[in-house]
């Protein structure tokens, strides 16, 4: 049997936001039914990641991070966690972002949310005050550029600048009067509802249930999987 695949998403207190998480998981399972897949919440969502280790004891789960950057979760708070369960780091895959999947995505949001092909984009990402999770937004303004054909500049939610609201009117005030953004977060929530509160003509919606985010969640797996030193490894 294939290790158990135990997705780890951030948590939030609005219940939108772990019910767009287990439709993902969902889509998930019916890329690949023979995979046991679980799901666990960093805070404010249960069952927490302790729990859901502890229910896992003996099964060797891989943990894959629904979280988008390389912060301080995936750094220290995940490795830990792995540790205190006396599972190897090898168990613990990359965050889903940056990839060109995620840009799959969000170019499709942004076509639902009507922005047109010409649009300057701000990708607006959650904020953190971990360098390396700020190089990771900008590193995926990178790949949907490339995906758009169009500039997009990178924007912080929180802990950061450009905030997404001062993107857009830095965009603005350069001449373009039509701007849209892109929310690089994976469930609705207050970030979300910030995102969309921008001076923008058009926001996108949160990334979470789309197909491409599916198949990443299962690249990260195989990632991990083939990674790790026990038999079953491809």
């Amino acid at each position: 049997m294939p290790p158990v695949l135990l997705a780890v998403a951030h948590g939030s207190r609005d219940a939108t936001a772990s019910a767009a998480i287990r439709v993902l998981l969902r889509r998930v399972r019916a890329l690949r039914p023979e995979l046991t897949v679980r799901c666990c919440f960093l805070d404010l969502a249960s069952p927490s990641l302790t729990d859901a280790l502890a229910q896992l004891a003996g099964a060797r789960p891989i943990l894959v991070p629904l979280l988008l950057g390389t912060g301080y979760h995936v750094r220290v708070d995940l490795p830990a966690a792995l540790a205190a369960a006396d599972l190897p780091l090898s168990h613990l895959a990359p965050a889903l972002g940056p990839h060109p999947l995620l840009s799959e995505a969000l170019a499709d949001r942004l076509t639902e949310a009507g922005a047109p092909a010409d649009a300057p984009v701000v990708l607006a990402g959650a904020g953190s005050s971990d360098p390396t999770a700020l190089a990771d937004t900008a590193r995926m303004a990178g790949f949907l550029a490339t995906r758009l054909a169009r500039p997009v500049t990178p924007a912080h939610l929180s802990a950061a600048a450009p905030t997404p609201h001062q993107a857009v009117e830095a965009l603005h005030a350069a001449g373009h009067p039509e701007v849209a953004v892109a929310t690089y977060l994976l469930a609705s929530g207050f970030f979300a509802r910030r995102a969309a509160t921008t001076a923008a003509t058009w926001t996108s919606p949160p990334l979470a249930a789309h197909d491409a985010v599916a198949r990443l969640v299962l690249h990260r797996y195989d990632e991990a999987r083939a990674a790790t030193s026990l038999p079953w490894a491809a």
